[in-house]
Parts: C-alpha cells; sequence; structure tokens
C-alpha cells in the first residue's frame, strides 16, 4: 500500500534471514521472523493513503491513527490461519527496548526476540531509503544511528551484533541485491536445455 513495492519486503526479509543465520535460530523462530518480516505492516490497509504518504511530519492526530495498524494488524493474523502464530508478534513490532514503544510499553526481554531484531532491521531500511517524508541516508549514518539508539530503542545486545555484521559483509549483501539489473541480462530464472 505504500513503499512495499519499493522492495522494502525483499530488503528487511534478506536481512532478518542473515540474522537469524548469524545468531543461530532455531527453525521455528527464523520462520517466524521472516514471515513477520513479510507481513509486519498488513495493518497498514486501514491508515489512510494521505497519512502514509504524507511528505511531513504527521501531526500527533495522524500519528495516534497511523499506531493503530499494530492492532489491526495483529487483528488481521489471528484470524488468518496461516499468521495466526505470529499475530503477536505484529501487534508488538514497534515495541522499545527502554519500554517507550506502543502498543503495550514493554521493554527489554519483554519484547519477543523477533520483534526486537524486525526493530533493528526495519529502521535500518527505513533510513537508508528514501520515504515520502525523508531522502534515504548512507549505510554508515543509519549504522551509527542505530548504535546511538542501542539501549533506548533497540537491544543494545542485538544493535551490536547487526551493525558488526553490516559492516564485515552484509553491506555488500545489500548492495547486490539492490542492483540493477541490466535489461539485456538473461533471467535467472529461466533454464538452459
Amino acid at each position: 500500500k505504500d513503499y512495499v513495492s519499493q522492495g522494502h519486503v525483499e530488503r528487511i526479509s534478506e536481512l532478518c534471514e542473515l540474522m537469524a543465520e548469524s545468531m543461530n535460530l532455531h527453525d521455528k523462530q527464523t520462520r517466524n521472523l521472516v514471515l513477520l518480516s513479510k507481513v509486519h505492516d498488513i495493518g497498514k490497509i486501514g491508515v489512510p493513503d494521505e497519512i502514509l504518504n504524507k511528505p511531513a511530519k504527521l501531526t500527533k492526530n495522524e500519528y495516534e491513527k497511523m499506531k493503530l495498524h499494530v492492532k489491526t494488524g495483529y487483528n488481521i493474523a489471528s484470524r488468518s490461519r496461516e499468521l495466526v502464530t505470529i499475530a503477536s508478534l505484529i501487534l508488538h513490532h514497534h515495541e522499545h527496548w527502554d519500554g517507550t514503544g506502543y502498543p503495550d510499553s514493554l521493554k527489554e526481554h519483554e519484547i519477543h526476540l523477533e520483534c526486537r531484531i524486525l526493530a533493528i532491521v526495519d529502521a535500518f531500511d527505513a533510513m537508508t531509503n528514501d520515504r515520502p517524508y525523508h531522502k534515504g541516508m548512507s549505510i554508515e549514518e543509519a549504522l551509527n544511528e542505530i548504535e546511538s539508539c542501542a539501549g533506548t530503542q533497540f537491544d543494545p545486545s542485538l544493535a551490536r551484533h547487526f551493525v558488526k555484521n553490516m559492516r564485515l559483509s552484509w553491506a555488500k549483501t545489500l548492495e547486490e541485491l539492490n542492483a540493477p539489473k541490466h535489461p539485456d541480462a538473461p533471467d535467472s530464472s529461466e533454464a538452459h536445455s
């Protein structure tokens, strides 16, 4: 409905998979994390387009309407056989390590691990890509911001883990994922006989 068509879901799914692999998460957590990365904003279906695409800061009233997307997403997921197992993850994906997030002001380890991981990955993607309300910043600027928010918005140990791995190797993977494909290049899905 908003920036999903610009590759947001693909980028954060890839980064969530890298986080899961590097942390040796068990299969169920990995599956839940990747599924969460793909549908965490499903509740935005109920947010008016003029709020989603507003090119300026939201008013207090608009922000309150935007925050409702987690409850809408929870309600949708709770009624879906395929998503019911991650309904509470959708509800809590905007909780902050220090308890200042929403909707339930959960803090630290009260927040599901999958939500703590997604919070970092989602914020990183939001910072490094253009949105109606801001121009994307460099990877290094975003990593510095994640470091500065470790212990407040983000789980400090997960933030350190993400930043370290991004600087060591993941940035290259992300650049390859975002690289424009040459128009004459064969489609990799085509099989040759």
